[in-house]
């Protein structure tokens, strides 16, 4: 009974012993902290030792864990053992395995880009491929993230079975190291401009885009287009580091700010410009985040560069990694991210949602704003408003609900197996495609379902239980028959970013990403205005004097 006593006492008193050594403290806290950590682990142990079945410590705790985390912000989470690993590749851009990204769904594992040249390009897989097998493991009967099958030491082999347009199929790759540059492209779009796209904020980010930008000055480049869309950001150094290349020393790039005053943090560049002179266009889109929204919004606020395409994301939440036991960590939200001016980058409220749980956004007519070094008034209401928006570059809810149901990565397989593609500059689809397009929307039964609609569903509960459904039957059935008309406009009113979506996807099929770089040159709506605002120096410059 003694020792029994002793164990109940032992184990929730060791936890807050341990959350006291790591954490700092405010008044009033600790008592409730340690009253919940006694409470939980008294559960806890009471729950595993007297529940009728048998009980999974290990899953219960993981259950535990992330349904705390869910009520926070979507970036605080705990990491297991393969997950900080995985989190090392992401920043270092090198880890093992065969050279692909891949989608990893319940039941398989779809192939979405070979690298060219690494073992699954020279193995033949293609984009659409979905892996239903590794080695002699089900991908469907796999609980955890099957996509760390794929990854092992460099040399060994792993056999994969496949599905290809409905056949079964199988090969064996040699695993090899894979490096992934953050900067995977940059070139000449004319005689006097280049360009350099960034993916990603890994460690190599800045010495690569440095790189990128000598490389290209000792070409002929007098001007330059940063290319931001799609980088969902990365190491906050980096991005200091990167708006160092542009910016002199000792400049504001990003402040910090936390309930915790050794997180309030003040970022300034630390050296030299390497070019403080060469006119500057940024593109973003609303896959733009984090670090790249750090750039964008410094370069913007330091009247710096020209900023155009779509409002970025909106991820001003800062994160920091805290080791735990056994190898695993949590990576908690911290602190937000600030721009030179005073903007607030992030767009979601995590902490006041609506009704259905989701996180509120700050609406329109609530933006505050803020003026750049030069008096241009910017805005904040969470991400980087372009100075220059397009409206090719902002997807629309019709476009984004296709795309969230891979319909085009999946038509553009299709396209893949039925036509053949030789010439990259004379590739064009016709209009007809768009047709063929439409008519696979269908065959897909795909169903989009807007704001609106659900508004009028639920509306309609309420007139049945309010028995007024029946005076309401005939209006509301022509509201809907508005709304059908709507959606069937809405596919043809966004033709032209759709078609510009397939063309992308297509043409990474035959020419790799590379040669999607390639087309955007001559192709691409935001390098196409880039072009046009950089050779004329006059009105570019007028942009960033209003």
């Amino acid at each position: 009974m003694k020792k029994l006593l002793q164990k109940r006492i032992v184990i929730p008193v060791l936890a807050i012993a341990i959350f006291i050594s790591g954490s700092a403290f405010y008044k009033g806290d600790f008592f409730e902290i340690a009253k919940q950590i006694e409470i939980f682990t008294t559960l806890y142990k009471e729950l595993n030792m007297n529940y009728v079945d048998e009980t999974n410590p290990g899953e219960l705790m993981d259950t535990a864990i992330k349904s705390m985390l869910q009520d926070l912000d979507p970036y605080t989470n705990f990491y297991n053992e393969q997950d900080v690993e995985d989190a090392r590749i992401n920043n270092t851009g090198d880890y093992t395995g065969i050279g692909a990204s891949v989608l990893t769904l319940k039941d398989k594992l779809v192939i979405v880009e070979p690298y060219k040249d690494y073992a699954a390009d020279k193995a033949g897989l293609k984009a659409g491929d979905e892996i239903i097998k590794v080695d002699n493991i089900v991908v469907a009967d796999f609980k955890d993230d099957a996509g760390n099958l794929l990854q092992g030491a460099a040399g060994t082999t792993v056999n994969l079975t496949y599905l290809r347009q409905g056949k079964t199929q199988t090969t064996t790759i040699k695993r090899e190291s894979v490096e992934i540059h953050d900067v995977p492209h940059y070139s000449m779009v004319d005689d006097e401009i280049g360009y350099i796209v960034l993916r990603k904020f890994g460690d190599k980010a800045s010495s690569e885009t440095l790189s990128a930008v000598r490389a290209l000055k000792n070409q002929g480049a007098k001007k330059l287009i940063l290319d931001l869309r799609g980088n969902g950001g990365g190491l906050l150094n980096e991005a200091v580091n990167i708006v160092n290349i542009f910016v002199p020393k000792n400049q504001l790039v990003v402040t910090t700010k936390s309930k915790v005053e050794k997180y309030n943090k003040t970022y300034y560049t630390q050296k030299d410009a390497f070019d403080n002179e060469i006119p500057l266009v940024v593109l973003i889109d609303g896959k733009s985040a984090s670090a790249s929204e750090i750039v964008s919004g410094a370069l913007q606020d330091l009247d710096r560069a020209l900023i155009i395409g779509a409002r970025s994301f909106g991820k001003g939440l800062v994160q920091r990694p805290k080791p735990l036991v056994y190898g695993t960590q949590v990576k908690i939200t911290i602190s937000r991210y600030y721009t030179p001016s005073g903007r607030c980058i992030q767009a979601l409220d995590y902490w006041n949602r609506d009704e259905d749980g989701n996180a509120a956004r700050v609406n329109q007519e609530n933006y505050n704003a803020f003026k750049t070094r030069r008096g241009r008034t910017v805005y904040d209401g969470g991400g980087i408003q372009p100075d220059i928006e397009l409206e090719a570059s902002k997807f629309s809810p019709i476009t984004t609900a296709i795309l969230n149901e891979n319909l085009v990565f999946n038509y553009a397989t299709k396209y893949y197996y039925n036509n053949s593609v030789n010439d990259l500059s004379e590739f064009k689809m016709a209009d007809s495609e768009f047709n063929a397009f439409k008519t696979y929307l269908k065959s897909n039964n795909f169903k989009f379902e807007t704001k609106t609609e659900k508004a009028f569903d639920k509306a309609l509960i309420v007139a049945k239980d309010e028995e007024l459904s029946a005076t309401i039957d005939i209006n509301y059935k022509a509201l809907i028959s508005a709304l059908d008309n709507y959606k069937n406009k809405a596919i043809d009113e966004n033709k032209t970013q759709l078609m510009s979506l397939l063309t992308d996807e297509i043409v990474k099929r035959y020419f790799y990403r590379e040669g999607l770089y390639n087309y955007y040159i001559n192709h691409n709506v935001e390098i196409q205005k880039s072009r046009e605002l950089l050779n004329h120096p006059v009105k570019f410059v007028s942009y960033l004097n209003l």
